[in-house]
């Protein structure tokens, strides 16, 4: 063989490796298994990890049909007790004694039976001490005014809260209905790229938004009525909590719910006559 400035190369008297078989600077020895490249952002999650994350802390569940079970997704029975006792024994206590302090105690006493259950049961806690912070605010709140009606006071900001984030979801084109529903159906992101599927999940969204606004629209006045419209506002709040949450998500899942493609015909094939 001849090198490129066209003298042979001299013999050593030692062989020569082959070309794949020299070995290279850094290189693993043989026997030394060989280390994947690391892929960039692999430990980091990306944007439909953070969805589908999201989708799995908000609470929806799939049943068996590949649908959203609506009583599951609003906590179970013992999830909407949750959320529904601590109010009504709290109306129950005062309209009976007329006097704040038991029945806030009663109230928070409620709301803390639901953590030990949860506690025996070896669930998890996450949902009842929501309900014993909420419940203590709205306690706290009632106890430094001095009126009744100030323990139902914190439910309006947290449905303003849900209203400008829902809303600026939609502003933004990431509706929150299609990041909740859109990994039930397991269409992950890919709805986002469809624009008839977007719209359909901004529209989801704004009849959540609607049942927010509802809550406000009748609850409010109430409020403002003082302590003869107490009874009033805490029935009202016990009817659109769970239950118009579960009518509002159970709506907004079927009207995101994607068409159904009509399947093509197949032509038929021409029969062969015998020669």
């Amino acid at each position: 063989m001849t090198v490129a400035n066209g003298s042979e190369p001299k013999d050593t008297g030692r062989p020569t490796p082959p070309h794949d078989e020299v070995p290279l600077p850094g290189a693993p020895g043989p026997g030394t298994a060989k280390a994947s490249p690391a892929s960039p952002g692999a430990d980091s999650p990306t944007v439909s990890d953070l969805a589908a994350g999201y989708a799995e802390k908000a609470g929806l569940h799939r049943n068996s049909a590949g649908h959203v079970d609506m009583l599951k997704s609003a906590g179970g029975v013992q999830g909407i007790a949750e959320s529904i006792l601590p109010g009504l024994v709290f109306l129950v206590t005062f309209t009976i004694t007329r006097d704040l302090t038991p029945s806030l105690i009663a109230a928070l006493a409620a709301a803390a039976v639901f953590t030990v259950v949860r506690l025996i049961q070896r669930r998890p806690l996450t949902q009842a001490l929501a309900g014993v912070v909420g419940v203590g605010i709205s306690a706290w709140l009632a106890n430094t005014t001095g009126k009744a009606e100030d323990f139902y006071v914190l439910g309006f900001f947290t449905n303003i809260a849900y209203i400008a984030a829902m809303v600026l979801s939609i502003a933004l084109k990431w509706p929150v209905a299609g990041l909740l529903f859109g990994f039930v159906r397991n269409e992950g992101l890919e709805w986002r790229k469809d624009a008839e599927r977007l719209r359909a999940y901004s529209l989801g969204t704004w009849i959540v938004v609607a049942v927010l606004a509802l809550r406000l629209v009748v609850q409010v006045p109430l409020y403002f009525m003082g302590e003869p419209g107490l009874t009033a506002l805490a029935t009202t709040r016990l009817l659109m909590g769970a239950p118009l949450y579960i009518l509002g998500l159970w709506v907004a899942w079927l009207v995101t719910k994607p068409a159904v493609p009509e399947p093509t015909p197949q032509p038929s094939k021409p029969s062969s006559s015998a020669d």
